[in-house]
């Protein structure tokens, strides 16, 4: 191993003698005469031939120390300066050699060590600048003379093999450049780490770089196409990639892009080129796409932002490059088609077919570029038409709430799993139903007068009380989704039926909330929820109530009071029943024949109903006479009105076949009890039925039709046929089997005719008027007196929540005759005129 300058560095070089300064003979002692042992010994050659036994001083012991040493070097010093020099020149061929030997792709000659210590000898003495400057000469002639000419040879004129050789050129010269930075290590960590020059590292880079990528000032720019040729290359790949060609090597492309990163290179020549190749092929793609339909464009768009932030990630490109290439992308298919993706037609077929994947991606696309509220106008235009198109179509009148409630289902999927539960669509559909719900000119083609909506709500919360879940289409109850979302707000038992149905109610009240005529509503409610009461026909008693508190919730005790009401007087009915039984067991010596069952009714409470005449049976006029006298003793003054077209019973009855109990109702119950008294062979036309029974017309049809020819045929007709004519006649029919013993026969129901429910219109319209006019009343009562502009706005204001009233119809009310019953305020002398105000005069 070689030595450091100044130490013995020639391996004929000897260690220098030591002298002493003064003479080392030594003194003769006389000799002693030896043992007979000692003889023996010396004669085998043990013992020397004398022994001194004078003992000699120490040369470590105090005051008796060594002499003076005086160190000589006996060699000549022209000869040793000589060889020093020799040996640094041979350490200069020897890393020339080596660096030729690396720059050929080889080994040197000598031992990468030996090189190690030849550089750290060199620098020490002094020369490391001389050694630095050899380095650099020696790298840049040999990528200026041979690493270039051959990238150029490599490449040809094609773009795509000028980068592979550039590439393959650059994994080389990093390859050679650690075996440099190993052996000229020594300078690097204290020459160049001194001088703050460059490492050999960064030296090794930036001769790379100025020789592929030279300053378009300089002389070299002309050899510089190489490397923009090379980025030209890595631009070709992606466009590649983009296009799906086969020529594409994702190796290739990420190598590239490394190795542009290394030479600090990215920014200023291949960003920018590859940002305006970008660009164009976002125009072309936009330009290509934009004749197709949107939901096909955003796909389109999806799939291509997609593909382009992969492409960004899985070949390194920098975060600033991902996102000016997003920001472009956006700019050309986003901000440029932005017509094209917030077209209300279009948005409309996408909202009307539900995609909720297309819609999730246009708001997406949408907000990648800050415009998705743009889409609030499109969004609110699209459920005022379709609502509007929903309440004005006539044919399909019974299905209104039901393709409300789809309609508005469909919107919070749409909000919930496409716009991210965006608040400002919550509200802008919020807004839009209560536009199209309360239009007047929506509304007017009904011809009612009032709000046909709210009549269709209170049928369909009717529909859903009666039947529940299973009057339901399949769109309409909750997904896994909502389920979970209404367990997470704390709603107990969310996955049965119960809750489901109050969930059903929530939505419904969701309309009733946006209806301004509330009063159609509540008259519809009362009369179906007292149908319900009486029949028996509540799916639940518990909804029932629920629905209650719902609505005093919303409206007031004042809009609940009747119908709270009418659960009262079922208490009360069960408690008069109580007495009245308990009176009866203490009266009666026996049981009577009948269990009769009253429920009484408050009038002001309750609907009006017809008063259908029919004969009873004895039994049955003798309880209810007795029921009669014992209600009218115990209250005084009250009257009792008997509405048996409401009544039900349970009756038995025997058949050839087994006895049965069969639930009728009371029309029903008397048409069975007149076959007691006809022999097993007869038979009853229809007109002795008539006449028995005192039921006629339509009641007596309905009743017989229910009896021989519904799904249980108690009755027999003859001639067999659906409908019921006055020439037929019935028979008991001893065929009735069933396998229950208890057999429930429904009674066809009437519809509402369409005089009944214009009727009810005329009388929410009449109380409406009324309403009006005690408002006008009960403001200038405490007004006394107002001009006409603000009374009509304190009017509508006071009885909005009840329905919305016009102000030609407020000014009706006050100036002149509207009907025989209401007349105008003026008449009444409750208000005077003079000119543009009003003053109360009551």
């Amino acid at each position: 191993m070689p030595s450091a300058p100044g130490e013995a560095a020639n391996p004929s070089r000897r260690r220098p003698r030591l002298s002493s300064s003064s003479s080392a003979a030594t003194s003769k002692r006389p000799k002693f005469a030896d043992t007979p042992a000692m003889a023996s010994a010396r004669a085998r050659g043990k013992l020397p031939e004398t022994i001194d036994p004078t003992p000699r001083p120490s040369a470590f012991q105090p005051y008796t120390g060594a002499k003076k040493l005086v160190i000589k070097n006996l060699r000549a010093p022209n000869s040793c300066d000589a060889q020093v020099e020799e040996y640094y020149a041979r350490t200069e061929r020897e890393l020339d050699g080596a660096l030729g030997a690396v720059f050929a792709g080889g080994r040197p000659a000598v031992p990468l060590e030996r090189l190690y210590r030849g550089v750290e000898d060199v620098c020490r003495r002094g020369n490391a600048e001389k050694v630095y400057t050899m380095l650099t000469t020696r790298v840049e002639a040999h990528l200026r003379t041979v690493v270039l000419p051959r990238i150029r040879r490599a490449g040809g004129n094609s773009n795509l093999e000028v980068l592979r050789s550039v590439l393959a050129e650059w994994k080389a010269w990093n390859s050679q450049a650690v075996t440099i930075r190993s052996t000229f290590s020594y300078l690097d960590r204290t020459y160049l780490l001194r001088e703050s020059l460059p490492s050999i590292n960064d030296m090794a880079i930036a001769h790379f770089r100025r020789m592929a990528f030279p300053q378009q000032d300089t002389a070299a720019s002309s050899e510089g196409l190489s490397g923009a040729k090379a980025v030209t290359g890595i631009c070709e790949m992606i466009e590649y990639d983009r296009r799906g060609d086969e020529r594409m090597d994702a190796g290739l492309l990420k190598d590239s892009v490394r190795m542009l990163y290394v030479l600090g290179v990215y920014v200023k020549h291949f960003e920018p080129m590859f940002l305006r190749q970008s660009e164009a092929y976002f125009k072309e793609f936009g330009a290509s796409w934009s004749a197709s339909s949107l939901k096909e464009y955003i796909s389109a768009c999806e799939t291509l932002l997609r593909r382009e932030d992969y492409r960004c990630i899985a070949y390194n490109l920098e975060s600033t490059t991902e996102k000016q290439l997003m920001d472009s992308a956006h700019a050309v298919l986003i901000d440029h088609y932005s017509d094209k993706l917030l077209n209300g037609g279009s948005l409309s077929h996408l909202l009307s077919e539900r995609d909720v994947k297309s819609m999730k991606g246009l708001y997406d696309l949408l907000r990648l570029s800050g415009i998705q509220k743009k889409m609030k106008a499109p969004w609110g235009d699209y459920i005022r038409t379709t609502g509007a198109s929903i309440i004005s179509d006539k044919d399909r009148g019974d299905d209104m709430v039901l393709r409300l409630l789809e309609l508005r289902r469909s919107l919070d999927l749409m909000i919930r799993d496409a716009f991210g539960r965006d608040e400002d669509f919550l509200w802008g559909m919020r807004e839009a139903f209560g536009n199209f719900m309360n239009d007047r000119t929506t509304s007017a083609c009904w011809d009612t007068g009032t709000s046909k909506i709210g009549e269709m709500t209170a049928k369909y919360i009717d529909m859903l009380l009666r039947g529940g879940l299973k009057a339901l289409p399949k769109e309409l109850p909750s997904d896994a989704k909502g389920r979970a979302a209404a367990e997470k707000e704390g709603h107990a038992g969310s996955a049965d039926e119960d809750a489901e149905l109050d969930r059903q109610l929530d939505q419904a009240l969701e309309l009733f909330r946006f209806i301004e005529g509330k009063d159609a509503f509540e008259a519809f409610y009362k009369k179906d929820l007292a149908r319900r009461l009486l029949v028996g026909r509540s799916a639940s008693q518990d909804a029932e109530r629920n629905m209650l508190t719902k609505l005093r919730g919303e409206c007031g005790s004042n809009f609940t009071h009747n119908l709270e009401q009418m659960f009262k007087d079922q208490e009360l009915a069960k408690d008069e029943m109580e007495a009245y039984r308990q009176w009866s067991d203490a009266n009666s010596e026996r049981k009577p024949a009948v269990d009769l069952q009253v429920m009484i009714l408050s009038a002001a409470a309750w609907p009006t109903y017809p008063d259908v005449r029919v004969n009873l049976p004895d039994e049955v006029a003798t309880q209810i006479e007795r029921f009669d006298g014992h209600y009218k003793n115990k209250h005084t003054g009250r009257i009792l009105t008997w509405r048996h077209s409401l009544a039900h019973c349970a009756i038995k009855a025997t058949f050839p076949k087994g006895a049965k109990e069969l639930l009728v109702s009371a029309f029903q119950a008397v048409v069975l009890m007149l076959f007691n008294t006809v022999p097993a062979d007869g038979f009853l036309a229809y007109e002795q039925i008539s006449t028995a029974t005192g039921l006629q017309g339509g009641e007596l049809d309905r009743t017989l039709q229910s009896l021989a020819c519904g799904k249980a045929r108690v009755l027999s007709k003859h001639p067999r046929g659906r409908d019921v004519k006055p020439t037929d006649t019935f028979t008991f029919n001893k065929a009735f089997t069933d396998p229950k013993y208890r057999v429930k026969i429904n009674q066809i129901q009437l519809k509402e005719t369409k005089e009944e429910n214009k009727a009810t219109h005329e009388r929410i319209a009449q109380d409406r008027r009324f309403e009006t006019q005690a408002a006008i009343v009960r403001i200038m009562k405490s007004r006394k007196l107002m001009g006409h502009a603000e009374l009509v706005a304190e009017v509508i204001n006071l009885t909005k929540k009840r329905g919305s009233v016009e102000p030609a119809a407020i000014k009706k009310e006050i100036e002149r005759h509207v009907t025989p019953i209401a007349s105008a305020l003026i008449e009444k002398d409750y208000l005077e005129r003079e000119d543009n105000s009003y003053t109360y005069l009551a």
